[in-house]
């Protein structure tokens, strides 16, 4: 292969960025693949991650972390254009993650990469996580030689899949990745260079840690990294990890539902966040897309079911199935009402009111559903509603859902590193509990977070919590498990939530309460899928 180092790309405020170009040895223009990102394009996985390198199925003197081999890609036909976005790796200037200047500049890459000699005139965007990320933000812009992109593992919200999930601080996430990753690689640092002083270093980035902590609402700071999905037309593959739940998974769901795209695709597998993406089977998966849409081969993939799912199933095993649509056609939506007398969790609401008090934020309650008599596959998003109150100034909710068997162990999927998660999770933060009326759906709310309600102490409201979307066959006797606490439950991987300037006790410890029955109905909507299908 030809390979061209540093290759300059100008954009349309005077500035540089700098990327690596792979492309045929016989200089015939090809197709480009691209990657848009912080990580540093010279830098080798192992120099990055090396514990995740090492298990890879994928080796290679070009691999770099969470983007294409060129070494396999090349020879397929196409370019690869790696480009360090602006402040990061070998471009110089202001690191600013997420912002409407990275997508800016992630467009004028695209055009610029359009018009060169060694390209056909075409391309296609991919990698993963924040490779995936990028793709959703520029995609809204919809830049004309754009033709098809494959976001694998990425979120599109920065604020509710990224930051701050159901209004509380995602910090464990943020702190170990901010430091360990994203500053490691910025322009001038450890490992891009080392020439710059942490003063400069800290001169030249928008903190996204602090900006996090200090704008707990979504305000300008956050409109400014949202991609609109309800713009994007570019067709494309969104591939997502039920395991990702505390990052990843919602962004591929949310915006593979929300897109305009003629022609787009929903992927879900399992395992964990580096792996599946360096396999064999996920490269040609990847190349037979992008034939189609980059080379005009008729490899068959606009026959492809919209929607691709790895069903778990609570014996361990999984099961790939075609669907038509998400959610599935056919689910039946179920409550699954909750009852604070005796911690059952039923499809019959009770006919007596009662409550159930835990200590914050130390404390939770747990729900059950009696043994499935039979196999029971729940596979989409779910929605919980509850009547609480609390003696403190506001109020955390954190839900978990489980998949208990017949001798009381969990049955745990694989988190994004590797980790025993649980089925599903979702937060919220009470004094966000306002719904967005035209974005919410029964089964699956939607709340601005652009302002704090008061939850005056000892009132009674009702919340709508998100809780992400699942696959999980529940085998018989085994029972379905509703945690409510007031901090992080079991199985919660990365997403820990415990940072005590979002969450200071003066205004979070105290007394939480639950209310069920007849006139504070609270239940678990779960979409069962019929047992014909599962």
């Amino acid at each position: 292969m030809i390979y061209q180092r540093d290759v300059e790309i100008p954009v349309r405020d005077g500035a540089v960025l700098r990327a690596n170009l792979y492309r045929p040895v016989d200089g015939t223009p090809a197709p480009v693949v691209m990657t848009f990102g912080p990580y540093g394009k010279d830098l080798h996985m192992s120099e990055l991650h090396n514990s995740a390198y090492v298990k890879l199925e994928e080796q290679g003197a070009l691999l770099n972390w969470e983007t294409p081999n060129p070494e396999w890609w090349v020879p397929a036909g196409y370019a690869v254009l790696r480009v360090d976005q602006r402040g990061s790796g070998t471009s110089p200037g202001v690191f600013d993650p997420f912002s409407e200047t990275q997508s800016q500049d992630y467009y004028d890459a695209i055009e610029w990469a359009a018009v060169q000699p060694w390209s056909t005139g075409k391309v296609g965007l991919v990698g993963v996580s924040y490779y995936a990320m990028s793709q959703w933000q520029v995609a809204a812009l919809n830049p004309p030689h754009l033709m098809a992109m494959i976001p694998w593992e990425g979120a599109a919200d920065v604020y509710r899949d990224f930051c701050r999930h159901g209004g509380i601080l995602n910090n464990g996430f943020i702190e170990s990745w901010w430091p360990v990753f994203a500053l490691k690689t910025q322009h001038g640092a450890e490992k891009a260079g080392g020439h710059l002083s942490p003063e400069e270093l800290a001169a030249n980035r928008v903190d996204l840690l602090e900006s996090a902590r200090s704008h707990p609402l979504y305000d300008e700071h956050y409109r400014r990294s949202l991609p609109d999905p309800s713009t994007i037309q570019v067709p494309f593959l969104s591939v997502g990890n039920w395991g990702a739940f505390t990052l990843h998974l919602r962004g591929n769901v949310e915006a593979f539902v929300r897109a305009q795209s003629k022609h787009k695709w929903l992927r879900i597998h399992t395992g964990n966040h580096f792996e599946p993406y360096h396999t064999e089977a996920s490269r040609l998966l990847q190349k037979r897309f992008l034939d189609y849409w980059l080379k005009g081969e008729d490899t068959g993939v606009l026959a492809d079911a919209p929607v691709q799912l790895a069903i778990r199933h609570g014996d361990g095993e999984v099961i790939w199935r075609d669907e038509q649509a998400w959610p599935l056609p056919g689910t039946e939506w179920t409550k699954l009402h909750l009852d604070a007398a005796n911690g059952s969790l039923g499809a019959e609401a009770p006919d007596s009111g009662a409550q159930a008090t835990y200590e914050a934020p130390a404390g939770g309650v747990s729900f059950s559903t009696a043994p499935f008599d039979e196999a029971t596959e729940i596979t989409g998003p779910l929605a919980l509603r509850l009547w609480v109150s609390s003696t403190a100034a506001d109020m955390d909710v954190f839900a978990t859902v489980r998949n208990v068997d017949a001798d009381g162990k969990d049955v745990w999927g694989v988190g994004s590193g590797g980790e025993p998660v649980a089925i599903a999770k979702g937060w919220l933060r009470v004094s966000h509990r306002a719904l967005d009326a035209a974005l919410s759906l029964p089964y699956r709310p939607y709340h601005p977070h652009d302002r704090a309600d008061p939850v005056p102490p000892g009132e009674v409201v009702p919340v709508e919590v998100e809780v992400l979307p699942t696959s999980m066959v529940f085998e018989a006797g085994h029972r379905l498990v509703l945690d409510v606490e007031a901090h992080d439950g079991v199985g919660s991987g990365r997403g820990q939530h415990n940072d005590p300037t979002d969450r200071p006790a003066e205004r979070f410890a105290g007394e939480n309460t639950l209310y069920t029955g007849p006139e504070h109905e609270s239940y678990l909507l779960v979409a069962v899928v019929p047992a014909r299908r599962a």
